[in-house]
């Protein structure tokens, strides 16, 4: 297989892991392991933080089509360790992630060491099943907060 392309095996794990991290709701975290568990694979969380490494950036290129799956819509910030630290990922990597997920209402505190951490008692996200499975999906991107909020206005 030439470098840079997939086995369809590869794909298809990817392809899962990514519409798995969609269905984590605005302003929630999980982690990697969660993530591993809810697509029936509790040994790989590793694997899972491999997909998000290769997570495509949308294309800036106008007559180029972006990735069908990329950091505009799989919501990478939303995955962390099972301890709720943000991992460092090169410089300022876990400065970016923080300040991504703070954009979204996560509370993100440091750490005495400069160590990045959400509570997950607090914004934690840990189905049992994933909800398009059991009928119920919800946003990951906020817009039916967004659209309720516009709703509710306009009745007013």
């Amino acid at each position: 297989m030439p470098r840079g392309e997939r086995s369809e095996e590869a794909w298809l794990w990817y392809t899962v892991v990514y519409e798995a991290i969609q269905e984590i709701p605005y302003g929630k975290v999980t982690s990697y392991g969660h993530i591993a568990r809810l697509v029936g694979k509790p040994e790989r969380p590793r694997q899972v933080g491999v997909c998000l490494k290769h997570l495509a950036a949308p294309s800036t290129d106008r007559t180029k089509k972006s990735a069908t799956y990329n950091s505009s819509n799989v919501p990478w910030q939303r995955v962390i360790n099972a301890r709720g630290g943000i991992p460092p990922r090169g410089p300022h990597g876990a400065s970016r992630h923080a300040a991504v997920l703070r954009a979204e209402g996560v509370e993100v505190s440091e750490g005495s060491m400069g160590e990045l951490t959400v509570d997950l008692s607090k914004y934690g996200w840990f189905p049992e099943m994933l909800p398009s499975e059991t009928g119920q999906v919800e946003s990951s991107d906020g817009e039916d907060e967004e659209a309720a909020e516009d709703e509710a206005a306009y009745h007013a």
